[in-house]
């Protein structure tokens, strides 16, 4: 039977002293090699320190540092102990870097680096680039610098690698003029140099640069390769910059280079990422389906365009589908307001046992969010929790921002609360949370508090705070932190800001000031500018002023739905029928049309959505007739129909039946019929609630004794015993 290499077994329950016996050194070498586990390692550490005159006592310390780098804590630990004056084996300094060199953590690399510095380790033209490498992934411009300084002084900063490394380093801190220096300087450039500059321009979005040294590599005797491309056309799709890569494509085609299934997808990407849907379908059409990234570029492509079908059409084609295609095809859905689909794609997926990643889950949460179901929401957040995903920061975040939007706002501060760490974003969406729910008060508190904490607001943050001051109503509120925003955090005010101060003005009805904004600003208005008077001046009945506001949105967008329609209901107020036929001729014309109504309501995990005077549903019948007894009772209440919001040419019976058929009112009953008792009843409406169904919905809560809580395009309505929390100021 084999003897054990130590009297007794190495094994975490066993003391250290038990395996103090000397052994030979061939024996330690092979149990340091097989040390399978952290307490092994010590046990062995232990070994040596109580045999300090063992045989080749540092070597098997060497060794020992080299196997323990798995556990770079106590590797680095074990090289802090090694004495100023013991010099290493030959060439472990690069052994040491290039084992750590494979971890992602560059500064783990770099704190090793300054302890062997400390210990006089030699550093020889290998270490380098490894070095360079690691200073690199970190962005550490500094140490990056002082590594180059020691390659001078040691000369091998004209090692061709050490060079190709510098240039490496160089760039991705930023600092691409002194990447070129070194570039230019280098004797020996092969196809790595030249990929390695032109990526540096890449990053740094110099593309005139790019397509000069391009030119400058066609007349050197190094062919640009299919990875150089790759970097281009990649660097293209990124930022977004068509033009170059159309030049680039050219390049390819106007020089022969063959372009492999590989070089095809990366092209389908750089054309599909930019929008240009026909010419990546060209070029997609000669792969196939099996092409996983061209057919993950086809589905983010077309989703992009806001065509998810064809995006659809491109993941159904697929044979094998990974992770990214699949998290590709629920966040088409997300974007594109389709957050059902989005959701059955997720659990189909799981059902295919794909696991999903942060993207996925984040694009889930975003749906949900969408979607407005707070049982969804739920069911969601239970398996983030679930799966590990519950620590993330940007998981939380988006947490946060679900629940506010699933009309939980109680769910969000939870969230909130439990987070250990919190950032910028985590306080936004928590600001942003209280505005949309008009708890105004909670909302600047916040804000308050967050800079309590230290953590500097951004531009978002302010759109939040302006945007809670809108829709309650402060207008020195929102002037004050307008003006806290420039003057005291240096914050450049964008169209977002101004739109919400136009909005502000305008909904207190401080019109004057609302126009002189729009007038004083140092960019020009956009439809959202223009929109948000107008509405201000439809809801104060300032028309003159309205109808100049209307004109200029539709300078800027023509086929703009509002503004054609504010301009037929301004006729409409006055009975000129004749020009509201003549808008709306327009309008048919032109294939414009009004947005239709629609609401949604989640009942038994199940969500149900109404048109105006939908009679889809299954049960139709019993919601109609339930409509009639609700309008009965609510009459008794003091309940009047407000046929002011129907602007077509009925007599008032029929503006009156319109009116009660609005898409909420039908959902509503629908909510009466199916609730379990004492339940909060949640609406989700993709417009702004009207006047009549603000009212309806107030009064059905205090005759029925139950929560209503309406979203609408804009923000959340909590209508509670008669009254809703926006105060009737929305």
């Amino acid at each position: 039977m084999a003897q054990p290499l130590l009297s007794t077994p190495l094994h975490p329950h066993y003391p250290a002293a038990a395996a103090a016996t000397a052994l030979p050194q061939a024996n330690f070498n092979k149990l340091i090699s097989t040390a399978t586990s952290l307490p092994h390692l010590k046990q062995i550490h232990a070994h040596l320190l109580r045999n300090p005159h063992h045989g080749h006592h540092h070597h098997h310390l060497f060794n020992l540092i080299l196997c323990s780098l798995s556990y770079p804590s106590y590797a680095l630990s074990l090289l802090s102990s090694i004495p100023a004056q013991r010099q290493p084996p030959p060439q472990l300094s690069s052994k040491l870097l290039k084992h750590l060199s494979r971890s992602n953590n560059a500064d783990e690399t770099l704190i090793f680096f300054q302890t062997m510095q400390k210990k006089a380790f030699p550093i020889d033209r290998f270490s380098f680039p490894l070095l360079l490498k690691a200073a690199s992934k970190a962005m550490a411009l500094s140490e990056g610098k002082m590594i180059h300084g020691l390659a001078a002084k040691l000369g091998f900063d004209s090692d061709p690698f050490v060079e190709t490394a510098l240039v490496g380093m160089y760039a991705a801190c930023g600092l691409i003029s002194e990447a070129r220096l070194v570039f230019d300087k280098m004797s020996y450039k092969d196809v790595v140099s030249w990929t390695i500059m032109i990526d540096g321009y890449c990053q740094s979005q110099l593309f005139d640069d790019v397509l000069a040294l391009l030119e400058e590599m066609k007349g050197s005797k190094v062919e640009p390769d299919e990875r150089i491309f790759t970097t281009i056309l990649s660097a293209c799709s990124r930022f977004g910059n068509l033009d170059v890569g159309k030049l680039v494509h050219g390049f390819i085609s106007d020089n022969n280079i063959v372009i492999d299934s590989h070089l095809q997808s990366v092209l389908v990407n750089m054309y599909a990422s930019s929008g240009a849907m026909d010419m990546a379908q060209s070029l997609y059409d000669k792969l196939k389906p099996t092409n996983v990234v061209a057919s993950t570029a086809m589905i983010s492509g077309y989703s992009k365009v806001g065509n998810v079908e064809a995006a659809r059409l491109v993941f159904d084609e697929m044979v094998d589908k990974d992770l990214v295609c699949w998290s590709a095809m629920i966040s088409g859905y997300a974007d594109s307001d389709k957050p059902q689909e989005a959701l059955k794609i997720f659990h189909e997926m799981l059902r295919h046992g794909i696991k999903p990643d942060q993207v996925t889950i984040l694009s889930v949460i975003s749906a949900c969010a969408h979607l407005g179901a707070l049982d969804q929401a739920k069911k969601i957040h239970l398996y983030v929790t679930d799966n590990g995903f519950g620590k993330a920061l940007p998981i939380n975040n988006a947490l946060i921002d679900m629940y506010a939007k699933c009309g939980s706002l109680e769910e969000a501060k939870e969230v909130f609360g439990r987070m250990h760490r919190k950032n910028v974003i985590s306080w936004t969406s928590m600001i942003s949370a209280f505005a949309i729910h008009g708890d105004v008060d909670n909302s600047l508190k916040h804000f308050q508090q967050m800079k309590l904490e230290n953590v500097e607001p951004n531009w978002i943050t302010f759109v939040g705070v302006l945007y809670a001051c809108s829709h309650a109503g402060l207008v020195e509120e929102g002037q004050k932190a307008f003006e806290k925003m420039v003057n005291e955090y240096g914050i450049t005010p964008r169209l977002e800001h101004y739109g919400c101060m136009v909005d502000l003005y305008g909904r207190a009805n401080h019109l004057a000031d609302a126009l002189e904004l729009v007038e004083s600003m140092p960019m020009a208005p956009n439809v959202v500018i223009w929109g948000s008077l107008m509405a201000a001046c439809r809801i104060h009945g300032e028309f003159e002023l309205g109808e100049f506001a209307a004109k200029r949105l539709l300078e800027l967008d023509p086929d703009h739905d509002g503004a054609h329609i504010f301009l037929s209901n301004i006729y409409a107020k006055e009975k000129r029928w004749e020009n509201v036929g003549a808008v709306r001729q327009f309008m048919r014309h032109k294939g414009i049309s009004k947005q239709q109504g629609r609401s949604m309501i989640e009942m038994d995990n199940e969500i149900h959505e109404f048109l105006t005077a939908d009679k889809k549903h299954k049960q139709t019948d019993e919601i109609y007739v339930k409509l009639d007894e609700v309008v009965d009772k609510l009459k008794q209440a003091g309940y009047t129909p407000n046929t002011s919001s129907v602007l077509v040419d009925l007599d008032e019976d029929e503006k009156k039946e319109v009116v009660l058929w609005h898409s909420e009112k039908l959902a509503l009953c629908y909510g009466l019929i199916s609730r379990e008792k004492q339940s909060c009843i949640r609406i989700i409406k993709n417009l702004r609630i009207c006047e009549d169904c603000h009212n309806f919905m107030k009064k059905a809560s205090k005759v029925f004794n139950v929560e209503i809580i309406v979203r609408d395009r804009t923000r959340f309505h909590h209508c509670r015993d008669g009254s809703c929390s926006c105060k009737d100021y929305w």
